[in-house]
């Protein structure tokens, strides 16, 4: 399974997740088995502006199926959807962590990210 996550930079599984999954420039994209990370990939938005739909065709191109994020738009979530892509909300903290509880079955959700989101604008 390849999954999706948001960074705040470069740095692979030691980067944290983008608070801002629409604005991030680098995604990492890991593969699980089992319980096993079997490849880390970090890549680039190829693209400096965005349209509807372009995001979750550059991750659905990437070959993930599910994306762990903190903030994202409804919209983003049900275009996600229509690809056959699950996506889990507020998400937060240092990438390695995120992929082993959620490998784990511990991930922790910050149910209250879209009223932080909102108060940031």
């Amino acid at each position: 399974m390849r999954v999706a996550i948001p960074a705040e930079d470069d740095r692979g599984i030691k980067s944290n997740v983008s608070k801002h999954f629409g604005r991030s420039r680098y995604f990492v994209f890991v593969d699980i088995e089992g319980e096993d990370v079997k490849n880390v990939e970090v890549v680039e938005v190829p693209f400096e502006e965005h349209g509807p739909g372009d995001l979750p065709n550059f991750i659905k191109d990437h070959g993930a199926k599910i994306v762990l994020t903190y903030g994202i738009g409804r919209r983003a979530i049900e275009y996600f959807n229509s690809l056959g892509i699950s996506v889990v909300t507020g998400v937060y903290g240092r990438i390695s962590d995120v992929i082993k509880a959620f490998i784990g079955g511990k991930l922790k959700i910050d149910y209250d990210w879209k009223e932080k989101i909102e108060k940031e604008h």
